[in-house]
């Protein structure tokens, strides 16, 4: 028979978000009952990959085992979720048992899917195609920007939103960029960006200034431009046309590296299931975080329909009202709304600079510190990394929620 069990809080996903909720948990009562399902046995500090792929940080830096993070008194279930039975509180693992709960937080992250572009998966990680996207092809990336040569063509893409970190696609672009700037190969060299969605920024604010950027380096950048297919054999890529004039048709570019974003998309065992929408996501409402229709459930992080930036600072806010409204549950209080959408995204611009983008639901501007964000810092640079390293392996894994607040009332100077 199928060994069931049971714990009070059920905790799906030991990455960023499930760590971080379990352990300010843990420091608000360390009795509580607690059980995270995690089938892997290495943890990531996936915001370092972009540094890893220009050679600028080792990837050995951003791992470490996933037993050491678990909190003490938090019993880690090594093993899959696959399936959700919300009305008797039960979610179905892999092995063939299964877990009770009477409060559920859904936080595994999303899906890379790779064979969503033909050929891609076959070509990944030879022949000069690349993705920071992954553990297993980062190091590639700077094996690959590191073969670069005078008259070299470089192809940088980006698929459909929501995908995790939504500036990466363009950061190593840009770092690949300040590369060949530094070995004066940057004038004969053919850097292209291909982005599925109309410019280069949800928010655009943001997105005026690194047009700036791209056209600063020489970069063409071609919009909803979605990648189709990769031949190995030829170096060449085609990418299908979703608007402007040219919508429809396809364009198939040569190559000599491309740096690939998969598609992304809620897990397999997500989609589908009862606590999800229907485009897969779990349903969260985007303030409290609680789900709709069963409010001893909640979701944060990647996998939940809030329409956030899918980012480790989203988390970083969002972890604390799941906390909150966990306790007020267990404490037969009021859910709070404490979520405004928060993400922030340290832009890579060159070695060096980094420009800090930082907003709230609807694309309002919400920075921490009282500076114009448009500004490459140099002092951003040393955040990106090495102070959010810290921030996240010893103070956010360690459970403390105190963090410096984003200024709401903020007005964008003008342009």
């Amino acid at each position: 028979m199928a060994e069931s069990q049971h714990h009070r809080i059920v905790i799906i996903g030991g990455g960023c978000a499930g760590i971080t909720v379990a352990a300010s948990l843990k420091r608000r009562d360390a009795d509580l009952d607690i059980a995270i399902v995690e089938p892997s046995d290495e943890h990531y500090y996936q915001p370092a990959f972009t540094l890893v792929g220009a050679g600028t940080y080792k990837l050995a830096s951003t791992r470490r085992a996933e037993n050491n993070l678990i909190p003490d008194g938090v019993k880690r279930v090594k093993d899959s979720a696959v399936s959700f039975d919300p009305d008797n509180k039960s979610v179905g693992l892999a092995s063939g048992g299964s877990l009770g709960y009477e409060y559920l937080v859904v936080c595994p992250g999303l899906q890379l899917n790779w064979s969503a572009v033909d050929g891609l998966s076959e070509a990944l990680g030879s022949g000069g195609v690349c993705s920071n996207y992954s553990a297993d092809t980062v190091e590639y990336t700077w094996e690959c920007i590191k073969s670069l040569k005078a008259g070299s063509t470089v192809l940088f893409t980006q698929p459909a939103m929501p995908i995790k970190c939504p500036g990466a696609p363009q950061k190593i672009a840009y770092l690949a960029s300040d590369h060949l700037r530094k070995h004066r190969l940057l004038e004969s060299c053919h850097v292209h960006f291909l982005p599925q969605g109309p410019a280069m920024f949800s928010v655009p604010f943001f997105a005026a200034a690194l047009d700036k950027v791209a056209a600063r380096y020489g970069i063409d950048v071609h919009f909803q431009h979605n990648l189709a297919s990769v031949n190995a054999d030829a170096k060449q890529a085609t990418f299908n046309v979703v608007g402007g004039d040219n919508e429809g048709t396809s364009v198939s570019l040569d190559y000599d590296m491309i740096h690939v974003t998969p598609p992304q998309g809620p897990p397999d065992f997500v989609k589908g299931s009862p606590l999800a929408n229907e485009a897969g996501w779990i349903e969260a409402d985007q303030n409290t975080m609680q789900h709709p229709r069963y409010e001893n459930v909640f979701s944060l992080g990647d996998v939940c329909s809030t329409p956030n930036s899918k980012t480790a600072a989203a988390i970083r806010k969002q972890a604390p009202v799941v906390v909150r409204n966990l306790m007020h549950l267990i404490e037969a209080s009021e859910v709070e709304k404490g979520y405004d959408g928060y993400a922030s995204c340290p832009l890579t611009t060159a070695y060096g600079k980094v420009m800090m983008a930082e907003f709230v639901y609807g694309g309002k501007v919400t920075p921490t510190f009282p500076v114009d964000p448009r500004k490459e810092r140099r002092s951003y640079w040393w955040i990106k990394k090495t102070g959010l390293p810290h921030m996240y392996w010893d103070y956010m894994l360690k459970g403390h929620e105190w963090f410096k607040g984003h200024d709401t009332d903020y007005v964008e100077p003008a342009a």
